[in-house]
């Protein structure tokens, strides 16, 4: 495999609703989407899932753009590549930038699979037809508000709800779900707003039977989640902090978390991810796939490893219209009424992207070529 030309497209896409979460609220998002041309024919998509603004990570679109350009698009053009496993040792010598590095990265297994005639969850050694499929929520200005909103992703099929929490938004808003709702697989994610004077009410969230508190403390922290995941009941689900493999085996070690969310803009890879799913996996703890508000090109790969045999977990990866008016692949992925999501069998990404859809939202574009 030979990458010839890399172009850049810089999107934005308006939300269907605003999402807000400890960090604040989103109503739009500028995308960096990557296309990768192989002197073998075919082309692949990736996407950059840095935000807006340095708020749940240090990269933002801009970054992305930037590292590419300059730095990561000269590691991987022109170079021949017999695996898509190679390119992750390639970037290495780019400290950080995990998200623009699987923006380049992901392209290539999508390729390979296309090259080798194999829908890519196939690739990844992937086993399942469909995917178990939950919604997160935001936080809502009312209580009644985020009750409605639980109800509608109900009737829709969703099979788990994970509400975003934070200090003085957490045990009022459990206590009237968990009275609506007695049943229902819950989960609650504060995006590390939360410290060790907060563990009287940490403790008090045991009380929900929740599958899962997820990232309470410090993004950076592995330490203090091992004490506080003592004193719990609920298994901590570790987001922010697993930064790579090394992370993961860290706080495994440690005793941090019993569950891990694997995002591969995050950990820096498809690649990557697999090491931690393997990991995980070998110790027998809890493990699934999280989203970040992607378009339909991010949310391809998501699904292909959330086919892998030791996620147990229903994951972060909602139909196209939980965001989206309009997504910008065909097929759009839907949910069905069992609350799973049909996985692509067509070779490479599995499905294609609509270039008209593309250009409609594009702010700008760069051409990269080996000078």
């Amino acid at each position: 495999m030979k990458v010839s030309e890399i172009k850049l497209y810089l999107i934005e896409k308006e939300l269907i609703r605003p999402f807000t979460t400890s960090f604040g609220t989103t109503k739009k998002r500028k995308i960096v989407l990557t296309r990768l041309f192989f002197e073998e024919g075919v082309e692949a998509w990736g996407e950059c899932v840095a935000g807006n603004g340095p708020w749940y990570s240090y990269e933002t679109y801009k970054t992305c753009w930037q590292i590419v350009k300059n730095y990561i698009s000269k590691l991987v053009l022109n170079r021949e590549i017999q695996h898509p496993d190679e390119v992750s040792q390639l970037l290495e010598v780019v400290r950080g930038h995990e998200m623009a590095k699987y923006s380049i990265e992901a392209p290539f297994y999508a390729a390979y699979a296309e090259i080798t005639n194999k829908p890519l969850y196939k690739l990844l050694n992937g086993n399942r037809k469909k995917i178990e499929s939950g919604v997160s929520i935001g936080i809502k200005k009312a209580i009644r508000e985020l009750i409605e909103t639980i109800e509608k992703h109900l009737d829709e099929g969703y099979r788990r709800i994970k509400i975003k929490i934070k200090p003085g938004w957490d045990i009022e808003p459990l206590k009237v779900i968990r009275e609506t709702f007695s049943d229902i697989k819950l989960q609650v994610d504060a995006n590390a707003s939360y410290t060790l004077k907060h563990l009287e009410t940490l403790k008090k969230l045991d009380e929900f039977n929740l599958l899962m508190i997820e990232q309470p403390l410090h993004y950076k922290d592995l330490v203090e989640h091992a004490k506080l995941q003592k004193n719990l009941i609920t298994p901590i689900c570790l987001d922010e902090s697993i930064t790579s493999y090394h992370t993961a085996v860290a706080a495994i070690e440690l005793g941090s978390c019993k569950i891990i969310n694997i995002k591969p803009g995050r950990v820096g890879g498809i690649k990557e991810s697999l090491k931690i799913h393997e990991v995980v996996g070998k110790q027998n703890l809890g493990v699934w796939i999280g989203g970040m508000l992607e378009t339909g090109i991010g949310r391809a790969y998501l699904v292909a490893l959330a086919t892998l045999p030791h996620v147990n977990y229903p994951n972060d990866i909602s139909a196209s219209n939980r965001y989206w008016s309009e997504d910008i692949v065909v097929p759009e992925f839907k949910l069905n009424n069992d609350g799973t999501i049909n996985v692509p069998e067509k070779p490479g990404l599995g499905v294609d992207i609509d270039l008209d859809a593309v250009e409609k939202v594009t702010k700008k574009t760069l051409t990269i070529r080996k000078s």
